[in-house]
């Protein structure tokens, strides 16, 4: 899609307190959506609108035929909760120029639960009903576009790149495939990767699976918040060694460097926007299942009006994903990534009539696509942000600990 259009009004847009039982189970087993964190979320039945977009614009494009959507749209919300009433779920391509196409999506009934409260939006006439799981299917990852050997030497230019002054950071990328059933059951993965990381956004959207642990933007009612990750370590075998990694990785110079620029691009998007933007003095380390991150969390207030899509076209890329700076950090990727992206590392999340939202950055992540000849494959994707004292094999190892989560749930 390019540039503004008119949609045709929505059928009423009615949302209703109502008990449901777990959201996952509740999911179309080849074409799930969802968004859920701790057992809270959304979930979506059916396809109501189904909006593509691409190009350096589409974010904002999205943003922009967003407000036309809603415009058109009668909403009955009493419940009036992050979640309730009109909602696309989105998906959005890392690369200006990915071949993949960014999506937002208006399900026909989205379930949705917040502590004590859950709910059915009604907008077509897709009854949510949960049917049993299917069963497992075995998974055999092997490299993608891109070998081991072959990115450490990437790694290894990219740090010579660096140290040549063309760009500070930069994310090098690289990728496992697989086949999988033609009616594999897709809420399996979901729920492995739920219940392993119930911490981070598990998402599933237009193919694309996975548990993310970082949250690009979040807004609801005038506030905005994001939750940075950049520094890596590996979890510790006991109370004693993993104690000594995370605080190991608190006072890595190479790792604060990384954390750093990714801090300093989210600060940079989100200032002109917001009123009283702060973040932590100093990162935290973020304990996951595997791995230990460093993190900051950033809050303000939004000054402008920008709805959850605004702030998103704003910020992505931002250095967590992308390098710094921007423009030479994405072309040196191109040259050193032998695949295309796709909407890893892009954004993923939901918007609602409020203009409110939750984004995440698609890690931990893999799409499933149909190939040529009708094949089924999966894809998933695990990168490492380099610097100056980057080195290669040691970015190889953090790779294998964060293809891990999709690995593991697809097995």
């Amino acid at each position: 899609m390019n540039g503004p259009r008119a949609f045709p009004a929505l059928a009423a847009v009615t949302t209703v307190v109502r008990a449901t039982p777990a959201l996952i189970g509740l999911l179309d087993a080849h074409d799930p959506l969802a968004f859920i964190r701790n057992g809270d979320g959304i979930a979506g039945l059916g396809v109501a609108l189904r909006l593509e977009f691409s190009g350096p614009s589409r974010v904002q494009d999205a943003a922009d035929a967003w407000r036309l959507v809603v415009a058109a749209a009668t909403v009955v919300d009493p419940v009036s909760v992050a979640g309730t009433g009109l909602v696309a779920f989105g998906s959005f391509s890392f690369a200006d120029e990915s071949n993949a196409v960014s999506v937002l999506v208006v399900p026909s009934t989205i379930i949705g639960r917040r502590g004590d409260v859950s709910w059915v939006t009604r907008i077509g006439d897709v009854a949510p009903e949960p049917t049993s799981l299917g069963t497992a299917f075995p998974v055999a990852f092997s490299p993608g576009g891109q070998s081991r050997p072959g990115y450490v030497d990437a790694v290894a230019s990219a740090v010579s790149s660096i140290i040549a002054g063309t760009a500070r950071k930069i994310v090098v990328a690289r990728d496992l495939v697989a086949r999988i059933p033609d009616d594999a059951d897709l809420r399996l993965p979901i729920t492995a990767l739920a219940a392993a990381y119930p911490d981070t956004f598990t998402f599933a959207v237009d193919g694309l699976l996975g548990s993310s642990p970082e949250t690009l933007v979040r807004a609801r009612r005038g506030v905005v918040s994001a939750r940075v990750l950049a520094g890596s370590a590996a979890r510790g075998t006991d109370p004693t060694s993993d104690a000594r990694a995370a605080a190991a990785l608190a006072a890595s110079p190479k790792d604060l460097a990384e954390h750093a620029f990714a801090l300093r691009s989210v600060l940079e998007s989100l200032g002109p926007r917001s009123l009283g933007l702060v973040a932590n003095a100093q990162p935290f380390p973020l304990q996951l299942r595997n791995i230990w991150h460093l993190a900051s969390d950033v809050t303000g207030a939004l000054t402008d009006g920008s709805s959850a899509l605004d702030l998103v076209a704003a910020m992505h890329p931002t250095a967590a994903v992308a390098g710094d700076p921007t423009d030479a950090a994405l072309e040196l990727i191109d040259q050193l990534e032998p695949f295309d992206r796709g909407r890893y590392a892009g954004p993923v999340g939901w918007v609602d009539a409020n203009g409110d939202g939750e984004w995440a950055i698609a890690l931990r992540c893999a799409q499933v696509s149909l190939a040529a000849g009708g094949v089924r494959t999966v894809t998933a994707y695990a990168g490492a942000g380099i610097v100056e004292a980057s080195d290669p094999a040691r970015e190889l190892a953090e790779t294998e600990l964060k293809f891990s989560p999709i690995v593991d749930a697809f097995a």
